[in-house]
């Protein structure tokens, strides 16, 4: 779920990352790795333009497919709608990108050495895949089987155990059994009626001794309109639940990105 990370200069239960093609910098259908987003910022050139404007597509998509789930009260149904219409080719998912976002890759992550991570709304399984190159024994999920199809046929040859699961309603398997718990801006595409459940899901996972990374939004440019809606501070700190304490808190900004401001926070137990 779930918006993808800014470029490189010269790059919900929640599913995937609201947000587009050119916040996550990918060149493909909402992909982060590439250069769209910024050369589609300054102006660009032709096929910039053509990347942004299937990115802005994608987004409409997903917030239009929003609007009507959280209109019928189902504030997580949309994803598999999202998904399934992509995958028959009337949609666009604005955060189907092929690499991990910057501010992912640029976190010094320490060696998986084997240990086990989860990855909350893995989408096409882009995050997933990285953690898992660090060696870490990943489980990987969404809410949307759509998605989840997406991720396996993607990387068929990959170790990571890709599932379908609700993030509001967990396997109970999951509690406190994580060394690394990656929550890549899925909280960020729900509605704040629900957010604070989902944060303390979300810690619940982490292991003694573990870790949890927060990616998501502090910023757009599009305030009120969503998915994304951005996290306050107070809702990152809340992060920290029982057993929890916060180890850093970055306001990191995203040139050339919708998203203009991103948080990376960091906690452990």
């Amino acid at each position: 779920m779930i918006a993808p990370e800014p470029p490189e200069p010269a790059p919900v239960a929640a599913s995937g990352d609201p947000g587009s093609a050119a916040d996550s910098g990918e060149s493909a259908a909402a992909a982060p790795s590439g250069d769209s987003g910024v050369a589609a910022a300054s102006g660009g050139s032709e096929p910039d333009r053509a990347n942004r404007s299937v990115a802005d597509s994608g987004t409409a998509d997903a917030r239009r497919f929003a609007a009507a789930s959280l209109a019928a009260g189902d504030p997580t149904g949309w994803f598999e709608r999202l998904y399934a219409e992509a995958r028959d080719g009337h949609a666009t998912v604005p955060w189907d990108v092929p690499a991990a976002g910057v501010n992912l890759r640029e976190f010094a992550l320490a060696p998986g050495d084997g240990r086990r991570a989860l990855v909350v709304g893995c989408g096409n399984g882009r995050d997933a895949e990285h953690v898992a190159a660090l060696g870490y024994s990943v489980t990987a999920f969404d809410i949307s089987a759509t998605a989840i199809e997406l991720a396996r046929s993607r990387h068929p040859e990959s170790a990571v155990d890709y599932r379908v699961a609700d993030l509001l309603n967990p396997p109970p398997e999951w509690n406190r059994t994580f060394d690394l718990v990656l929550e890549s801006n899925n909280v960020q595409a729900l509605p704040v009626e629900i957010r604070a459940r989902a944060i303390a899901t979300i810690g619940d996972f982490v292991a003694p001794g573990g870790t949890l990374l927060v990616l998501a939004a502090a910023a757009t440019d599009s305030p009120g309109e969503g998915p994304p809606w951005p996290l306050s501070r107070a809702e990152v700190d809340a992060f920290a639940g029982p057993g929890l304490r916060p180890v850093s808190v970055e306001e990191l900004p995203a040139p050339g990105s919708r998203l203009l401001i991103r948080w990376r926070a960091v906690f452990s137990r």
